[in-house]
């Protein structure tokens, strides 16, 4: 089905307001996302039906990159995906700030961006943080080692004393 034929139909059955219309509506809208995840137009369409569904969450994610959105529902995205990696992934844009068609959807990804590095750059000093405790990792190895040695030599001397005190 056409876009615009699409659009037309996802607007009828949000006028018509009840729950079924609307999520199918929602349903259109979502597949028409997926299949041009760059265009804004109708990401912004996809957040008025959330807007009706009353999920500020989702309507927030679908009007992130918008002109004008409202900051309570960004906020409540931002709370539903609490990291920038978790936005800009939920976010579903394939064509980098490039693909924006507007100066400010360029500019919020390239934050978000920006964000989702820095916070992969924390987790990778984490973790290579975890990779340095080798060292100790080798002291513990050292350790068990000293002890598996003097467990056997210890072993081996009782093994020892009581042959030679059976054998006399």
């Amino acid at each position: 089905m056409p876009v615009e034929l699409t659009l037309r139909r996802a607007a009828e059955e949000v006028e018509r307001g009840d729950l079924a219309s609307v999520l199918r509506a929602r349903q259109r809208l979502v597949g028409l996302v997926t299949s041009f995840p760059d265009r804004l137009d109708l990401r912004d369409r996809l957040a008025d039906v959330y807007r009706v569904l009353g999920d500020a969450a989702q309507a927030g994610r679908w009007s992130y990159l918008s002109e004008v959105r409202d900051e309570a529902e960004v906020a409540a995205f931002e709370r539903a995906y609490r990291t920038p990696l978790a936005r800009l992934e939920s976010l579903n844009w394939v064509s980098g700030e490039a693909g924006a068609a507007t100066r400010t959807a360029r500019e919020r990804l390239v934050a978000l961006q920006s964000a989702s590095g820095a916070q992969l750059r924390a987790e990778l000093a984490v973790a290579d943080d975890r990779d340095s405790s080798w060292g100790a990792n080798a002291l513990v190895l050292l350790g068990l080692v000293i002890v598996l040695l003097c467990f056997v030599v210890g072993a081996v001397t009782l093994v020892m004393w009581v042959y030679r005190w059976f054998t006399g």
